[in-house]
């Protein structure tokens, strides 16, 4: 379920709270291979198929940088911030990739607004974030984000 605050001041008042967790995504081949073209990175341990099911995983995994990518798009499913005129991702403060992503697999965010603090023009916020694998034991990524939302 999607948190909708209006304006800074409602922001604020989430701080230290939990975010809940975000929709079930699936991560396909075909989003692994888009990512590969993207990037340039065709390691066969993400787009061969046939080869990596003889590899360590047992099946394709999705690039870490793919994983960490999906972190907006998972938290836009969390947290609505209306009445700003600019929101930024504005980096990261610690990411880690404990468990890889097999093909196939659903992945969701979990999160919690960790910090809020003002910025010239707005608010400046730090999310914890754990991109959980359904049915997994080890977190995907957990990751602490940074984000900013301009008045």
């Amino acid at each position: 379920m999607t948190i909708t605050v209006n304006g800074l001041d409602e922001l604020k008042k989430l701080a230290g709270g939990d975010l809940g967790t975000s929709e079930w995504i699936e991560v396909t081949q075909r989003s692994i291979d888009t990512f590969a073209d993207a990037t340039g990175d065709h390691q066969w341990i993400h787009v061969d198929v046939e080869k990596a099911k003889e590899g360590p995983f047992g099946a394709p995994i999705a690039h870490g940088y793919l994983t960490l990518s999906l972190f907006i798009p998972l938290f836009s499913g969390l947290l609505e911030v209306e009445g700003v005129s600019t929101k930024v991702n504005y980096g990261l403060n610690k990411v880690r990739f404990p468990s890889p992503v097999k093909v196939g697999s659903r992945i969701r965010l979990a999160a919690r607004l960790a910090e809020v603090e003002d910025v010239a023009g707005g608010v400046q916020i730090t999310v914890d974030g754990t991109i959980e694998v359904e049915g997994g034991t080890k977190p995907a990524a957990v990751i602490q984000g940074v984000l900013r939302f301009l008045a």
